[in-house]
């Protein structure tokens, strides 16, 4: 009878995870909404400028999992990780709101600071979250991907509201907001852990592996003066060395090799091991598609929409929370088709689901594509548009990351849980610093005056053509993966995971 009702609902840990991570959202998404804006309009950068700095600072914010998720493992375990990770984000927002309050004179400094606590803070914080989740769960248990998409769905409340309670005041007030939200979140999390965080089985989970030793703590105290330091090497050297690209790209290419030179792996979790791999390369191209969101489409938003509703014109950050809402509403929607089709065992694989997020993010490209073909630069087009491509993008979303994230808790090893864990998260880093740079690319600045860019011999000199880069890039992306996919899908072995008895 108890197993009964294990199998169908879900323990209460989840919410109390769902919970956390939604004020961590919500301050990571408040900050996000308006960071290009700040840069531009209070800092008075450059849009390719503020466009590389935005693509930096999301790009390292999915890299420091790796060191959060090593010493997770090695030494804190998740709990205590989380309340680090969330302490220095905390204080990495308040950093921020000081950069606002002073302005360009004097801001640039504080902005260095705020980035680089919010970027260590959340490579504690983010692939534990996410690792708690499938730890309360029984091994091979069907239920967690449902779980995995609850928990995408607390994600997504914060990065609702967050929008437009930081989007709807002045920038400092909006950083100051996001700095509190991630307190309660903080708060909330060192109230309840011990009541909640149990597995089915009554075991407590995500307590301290062993003491931090001396090494370990130089690991940190070192990491946050390398990111300090590479945040400003442009400043400080007058060079145009983009050293963040290299740091970021050279470890997509170090992880692997890593973690395939650990002799103590099977066959079987070598080929799964591989997939995940594969796959964090496609998402490379997902990503620098879907999180033009928080850079060149928010300038676009800014300049080139029609935002005025009844005589009030809307933030143009407020588009944000379209996304999140479009996930809240869609969600559920999603896992009634997967679960229709599984019945019916025509549930598409992992990697297919994956193919098809790709080949929505190009579709949603291509509406944008025909709204802004012959527009000039001081016309705007109808908001609709635009929400139509958050619309698509987010049902892409839907078929690719919380698949994603259920996927890695899976097929990776449970010793490398954790590191797999952050490697995933280092493929967002590279999409995200390869957004910044594609943000770059954007023709015509705050006068319009700017020219013409150039990516791979492509010529862009206006909207419509930097619109058809992405179609191409993600298009072409989602066919190749689509065609590999039956080759993936042998080495994942799901009939191994079936057969296996806990």
């Amino acid at each position: 009878m108890n197993k009964t009702a294990v199998k169908t609902g879900h323990p209460k840990g989840l919410y109390f995870l769902f919970f956390t991570e939604m004020w961590e959202r919500f301050s990571y998404y408040g900050m996000r909404a308006i960071f290009i804006l700040f840069m531009t309009k209070v800092l008075l950068m450059k849009d390719a400028d503020a466009s590389e700095i935005y693509g930096s600072y999301t790009g390292l914010v999915y890299l420091t999992p790796l060191l959060g998720g090593y010493l997770c493992d090695k030494y804190l375990g998740n709990r205590r990780s989380i309340i680090i990770g969330g302490l220095l984000m905390a204080i990495g927002q308040f950093f921020m709101f000081f950069s606002a309050s002073v302005g360009a004179n004097g801001g640039v400094s504080l902005m260095w600071m705020g980035l680089t606590a919010i970027i260590i803070g959340n490579g504690f914080f983010k692939p534990n979250i996410s690792t708690m989740v499938g730890q309360l769960y029984p091994a091979n248990d069907r239920r967690i991907d449902s779980a995995f998409t609850i928990f995408y769905m607390g994600i997504n409340l914060g990065a609702f509201f967050s929008p437009l309670v930081c989007g709807s005041m002045d920038f400092k007030w909006g950083f100051l907001a996001a700095g509190i939200g991630m307190l309660i979140g903080l708060v909330a999390f060192v109230l309840g852990q011990k009541k909640y965080l149990i597995s089915e089985e009554g075991k407590e989970i995500g307590l301290v592996v062993k003491k931090l030793d001396v090494k370990s703590i130089a690991m940190i105290i070192g990491s946050i003066g390398i990111i300090f330091f590479m945040l400003n090497f442009k400043q400080m050297f007058k060079s145009d060395v983009d050293i963040i690209s290299y740091f970021i790209y050279g470890a997509m290419i170090a992880m692997p090799i890593l973690i395939f030179s650990d002799k103590s792996l099977t066959k079987i979790e070598t080929q799964r091991i591989t997939v995940i791999f594969l796959l964090a390369f496609f998402v490379i191209f997902f990503w620098g598609a879907f999180e033009q969101a928080g850079a060149s489409l928010t300038l676009f938003a800014d300049r080139q929409t029609e935002r005025t509703i009844f005589g009030w014109e809307m933030p143009a950050s407020y588009f944000q929370s379209v996304n999140p809402l479009a996930v809240i509403s869609l969600a559920p929607i999603m896992t009634i088709i997967w679960g229709f089709l599984y019945a019916r065992k025509l549930e598409p694989s992992s990697p297919k689901k994956m193919a098809i997020g790709l080949g929505l993010v190009a579709l949603g490209y291509v509406v944008i594509a025909i709204a802004v073909k012959g527009l000039g630069l001081g016309e705007k087009v109808s908001m609709w548009w635009l929400i139509g491509l958050y619309v698509i993008h987010t049902i892409g979303e839907l078929c690719l990351s919380p698949i994603g994230l259920s996927m890695v808790s899976k097929l990776a090893p449970l010793r490398l849980s954790s590191l797999m864990m952050g490697t995933w998260f280092l493929a967002n880093a590279a999409a995200n610093k390869f957004a910044g740079t594609l943000s770059a690319l954007i023709p015509g600045g705050e006068d319009g005056t700017g020219g013409a860019t150039s990516f791979l011999g492509f010529q862009i000199t206006n909207l419509y053509e930097f619109f058809i880069l992405f179609i191409i890039m993600s298009g072409t992306a989602a066919a190749i993966l689509f065609i590999l996919s039956s080759w993936l899908e042998k080495r994942m072995h799901n009939d191994h995971i079936e057969g296996q008895t806990e």
